[in-house]
C-alpha cells in the first residue's frame, strides 16, 4: 500500500471518529510514517487522533505534533489544574494515595513517583487525561521491580502465547533490570502494541524497548 492511500485511509479514519474534529488535523505520510499536525480542543481528542492513525493498515509509526487549543474558553490556572489532578488521583481506587506527585506548567501535567505495577501507572495517566484544560501529560512515574527475571519473562511469554493475533514463536523476549526488550517480527502495527501491552502486564517492568519489525 502506497503512502498516498495510507494518508487517505488515515483521513477517513479521523473523520469516522465522532470524538475528533478532523477538519483541523493535518496528515502526511512518508515511507509508512504518519505525521499528524494541526490543533484540537482537548488532550483527549489529541490522543484519540493518534490512536486512530495507529489503527490504519500500513502505518509503521506515528509522529504526533498536534497542539491543544481551548478555543474561546479560558484555560484553568496551573494551580487549579494541579489541585484537580491531585483530587482525581485521590479518588482512584487503583493508584495508592500519595504515591504520585503532580507538577503543572502551562497546562502540561508531569506525574512522578513510584508504583508497583504498570497498570497503576496507566490508570494515573488515564485519570489526568480526562481533565479539562490539560494541554499535555508527561508520565514520569517509575515502576519498581518486584519480581525475578525468569518469572517476568515467563509471564510475558505466556501472555504472548494467549493472544490469538500474535505468532509468539516469532518474538524474542529478554529481561534485565526491569527492562524488557522485544525482538522479532509481527504482521501489522497493531500487533506491536499487543506485544508491548503483554510486556507491560508483567510485574516489575519499568521499561519496554520495541525492536519488532513488520514482516
Amino acid at each position: 500500500m502506497g503512502d498516498k492511500q495510507i494518508r487517505q485511509n488515515i483521513i477517513d479514519e479521523l473523520e469516522f471518529d465522532p470524538s475528533i474534529d478532523a477538519a483541523h488535523v493535518g496528515v502526511s505520510v512518508e515511507n509508512g510514517i504518519a505525521t499528524l499536525t494541526g490543533h484540537v480542543g482537548s488532550y483527549t481528542e489529541r490522543v484519540a487522533a493518534e490512536k486512530a492513525a495507529q489503527k490504519v493498515r500500513g502505518v509503521r509509526g506515528v509522529v504526533e505534533e498536534i497542539k491543544v487549543r481551548f478555543g474561546g474558553e479560558t484555560p484553568p490556572r496551573d494551580e487549579d489544574l494541579a489541585r484537580r489532578a491531585v483530587q482525581m488521583l485521590d479518588w482512584s481506587v487503583t493508584v495508592p494515595r500519595n504515591a504520585v506527585q503532580v507538577k503543572v506548567q502551562d497546562g502540561w501535567v508531569t506525574l512522578s513517583g513510584k508504583l508497583g505495577w504498570q497498570y497503576q501507572k496507566e490508570e494515573a495517566y488515564r485519570a489526568i487525561r480526562r481533565l479539562a484544560g490539560v494541554a499535555g501529560i508527561v508520565n514520569a512515574i517509575e515502576v519498581a521491580p518486584n519480581a525475578s527475571v525468569p518469572d517476568v519473562r515467563a509471564k510475558i511469554m505466556a501472555a504472548l502465547k494467549r493472544s490469538a493475533e500474535l505468532e509468539a514463536d516469532a518474538i524474542k523476549v529478554t529481561v534485565k533490570d526491569g527492562k524488557v526488550v522485544l525482538e522479532g517480527k509481527v504482521n501489522a502495527c497493531h500487533e506491536r502494541r499487543i506485544a508491548e501491552n503483554a510486556a507491560w502486564s508483567a510485574p516489575g517492568v519499568r521499561a519496554v524497548e520495541d525492536h519488532l519489525t513488520l514482516a
